[in-house]
Formats: C-alpha cells, structure tokens, sequence
C-alpha cells in the first residue's frame, strides 16, 4: 500500500477504507509518512468530506492508536460533556459540580484554549496549585471517592490525533467537519466514558459560524459516538456573543463559583441546565429532562454543588479558600471601562473580537504553549438587548498593562447600539441518536 494511492483516491473523491485508515493512522503514529504527505491527505479530506462510515472508522483507528482508559472500577455510568469552544464559556466548571452532586462520576478529560478560545484546564490554574495532571489510577480513584475530576489529556491518549492537530493548525485544514469529529471523539472515546453530551456553538465566537454547519458536525459527532457503541447527545448553542459576563481565566471562575452559589448569569445557568440535564437522564438519575433539571437545581440550593467543586479543588491540590476569597487568585493592576456614547439597546457584542481583546491582554495564546496572565480579561456590565443611556458602562478591561487603547478600540468597534434589537436565542436545537 502506498500513501500517495490513498491521497489521489481521496483528492478523486473517492471512498476510504478501514485497511487505507489504519496504514494512514499508524503511519502518522510510527512516524513513516511523512508530513507533506498527511498534509495532503489532509487537504483532500477538506475538500472532499467523507462518509458517515469514513469518519467512524477514521475515529476508531485515531482511538485505537494510543492508551484507552478502563473505568469499569467506577460504579455507575460514567458521563462527560464537551464544548467546541468560545469566548466566556466556563460551562465545564459549575456543570460538572452539579452532575456530580446528583451522583454521577464525571471524569472530565479537558483542553486549553487557542486564539480567541479558552480552555477549561486554564481557567482551573488560575486558582493556586490547582494540578490538571493526574495518572491513571489517581484519576480513576479520584472520581470514583469524589465523583468528579478534571485533568488534562496525556499524550497516550490518541496521540495521532496529537500530530494531525498540529498540523491542521498550519495548513488552514482546522475547519474541516470529519477532522474535528474524529479529533474530538477520539479523545472521549479514549478516556473510557459511557456516555457525552457536546455543546456544539454556533456564531462569531465559534469555529461553526452559522447553524447549518453547527447541524452538520453536531451529526457527525452523534452518529461517530454511536457508531462506537457510546450514547451522545449534541446541543447546538449561541456564540454570537460573550457567555456570562467574565471572559478571562480567574475572572471566570469567579463567576462559576457565584453560579454554584445561587447567583450566575441567567444565560450561563439556562445553559449548564440544559446540557446538565441531558447528563443526569444519560446517567439514569432521573426518568426525564424536567425531573433533571430539578434535581440540579436543588445542587444548587442546597450547597451540594458547591461542596463538590471545594473537593474538586483540594483533591487536586488547590487553594479551596478561592470559594470565599477570590482575591487568592490573580488580580489585574488597571481596570478601564467602556461606556456607552448613545442611548439605545445593545444589538451586538462580536463574541470573538472580545475573545481576541482578552488574548491582546495576555488572558489567551497566539500559539500553543504560551504563558497566559490569568488574572487579565473583560467585564461586560450589560448584554445582547439590554437598554443603555448615554455614559452607562458597558464592558471594564482588567489588565496588567497601564495603556490598552488597541483593546479598548477593538472593543469599541464589536459594539453596537441600536433602537430595536431582539435577544438571540440561547439554545438552537439538540440532536440525539
């Protein structure tokens, strides 16, 4: 078998199958096809899709190519959530304290953030010791004691996904459906889950700018998940604007920890309430949505949500005082704020643009691997359709840098007040198997 037969077949548009895939995968993993050659490979399949069958078996092959977890140590059915990233989503945070208050393990495999995107294991840094590495049996013994843990990927787990991400960054081929389902559902598949539910976004904070294309991966995630024997739901969501009101890694914990306090943003609970309620029927802890849905408001009202993020946090080796201090966290020097220059309503908030203002202030990376300051961000004081008169603040700048006039003019430009304008709406459609 020969790489390039499998690149022109591709390019023809032309049909993969599992004996091509896997000399693919394990080339990409023992290092003898070179990378020119993935490239192009990789090209093909951004112009020319593949099938249903192509993306699971490209799935299963990135899967089988690395370390898999075995949680059946763990009672009870094992759910995880994933987002596809956007700006202000710390989703993962306050949800999964809430699932696991219920009585469902969660073990939450997590990534970082890239670009305008953040990354739930970078939020959780931001609070002192906080460690994202555990090894497997620690992993495994923290879920099943606590019912919860959050840590990072390790490269055992679909380490050719590791390689082909990489370079899909440089060769403009991110955007493509079948790469993003199988880098996604590799990973999930990997880390041993029986069941997930994927926040899929949609808008300009989102690599899915409009809701067809949101639809068409949102499929593909669900039919890969269920080709793999794995019950997923997709939940296609808003990214027009910022979620919540923090953008920024200690900024947004704050606010994760307020939600698990009874006292979030109403966009951000209506969220984790959907997606969390799709993973307590998953994990059989109720017979349908609305009786879910009560069960994790009650985490929150009774403070078991709260009790299971603090155990989250000294488990893994964190400062559990952050749950009433917030200032043990970091903290940004200067704070300017932006103010309203007309009255009207707020029409729009480019999620994007802000995320790339947060990164601008060192709260993001340009590149993999860069330092954040995680105590930089943005405030926003009011959202899509709220009424604003003249002065009014609309969004504070934290930073570390006394000059932020390209933030604040970036800023500037991605607000728009209008005399009419309608709210978007915060939850598009769920797609189920």
């Amino acid at each position: 078998m020969r790489m390039v037969d499998i690149i022109e077949q591709k390019r023809n548009g032309g049909v993969l199958n599992e004996a091509q895939l896997a000399f693919f995968i394990d080339g990409v993993v023992d290092g003898s096809i070179p990378d020119y050659q993935i490239s192009a490979l990789l090209m093909a399949i951004y112009f020319q899709g593949m099938t249903p069958a192509e993306r699971t078996l490209l799935t299963t092959k990135m899967t089988a190519s690395g370390e898999q977890l075995d949680l059946s140590e763990i009672p009870g059915i094992k759910v995880d959530k994933h987002s596809t990233g956007g700006v202000g989503d710390k989703v993962s945070l306050p949800l999964a304290a809430m699932v696991a208050a219920t009585g469902i393990p969660v073990p939450m495999i997590s990534g970082r953030g890239l670009g305008h995107t953040g990354g739930t294991l970078d939020k959780l840094e931001a609070i002192p010791g906080y460690q994202v590495t555990l090894s497997d049996t620690d992993f495994i013994n923290q879920v099943a004691q606590e019912n919860l843990a959050i840590i990072g990927a390790t490269g055992a787990i679909a380490p050719a996904d590791k390689k082909i991400y990489a370079l899909r960054d440089v060769t403009a081929t991110v955007d493509s459906i079948p790469l993003i389902a199988s880098s996604i559902m590799s990973k999930k598949i990997a880390s041993g889950t029986d069941a997930l539910v994927i926040d899929v976004k949609t808008g300009a904070g989102a690599f899915m700018k409009t809701l067809p294309e949101a639809k068409d991966l949102a499929q593909a995630l669900v039919s890969i998940g269920k080709g793999a024997g794995m019950h997923c739901v997709a939940v296609i969501s808003d990214m027009s604007q910022p979620l919540g009101y923090q953008i920024g890694n200690a900024l947004e914990v704050q606010e994760s920890i307020d939600l698990l306090k009874g006292h979030g943003p109403e966009d951000l609970l209506k969220l984790v309430l959907t997606l969390g309620s799709y993973m307590v029927v998953l994990g059989r802890k109720a017979p349908d949505l609305a009786a879910a849905r009560k069960l994790l408001e009650a985490t929150i009202t009774s403070g078991s949500a709260l009790a299971r993020f603090r155990a989250l946090i000294k488990a893994q080796g964190g400062d559990e005082r952050v749950i009433e201090d917030y200032t043990l966290m970091p903290q940004a020097k200067y704070h300017t704020t932006i103010t309203a220059q007309r009255r009207g309503f707020i029409a729009k908030l480019t999620a994007d643009k802000f995320g790339i203002a947060s990164m601008m202030l060192g709260g993001g990376r340009q590149k993999a691997g860069e330092q954040l300051d995680h105590g930089v961000g943005l405030t926003l004081h009011k959202k899509v359709g709220a009424k604003v008169e003249v002065g009014d603040p609309i969004v504070t700048i934290h930073s570390n840098q006394p000059q932020v006039t390209a933030v604040a003019s970036l800023l500037q430009a991605n607000i728009e007040i209008s005399d009419v304008v309608t709210p978007p709406t915060m939850i598009y459609q769920v797609i189920d198997d």
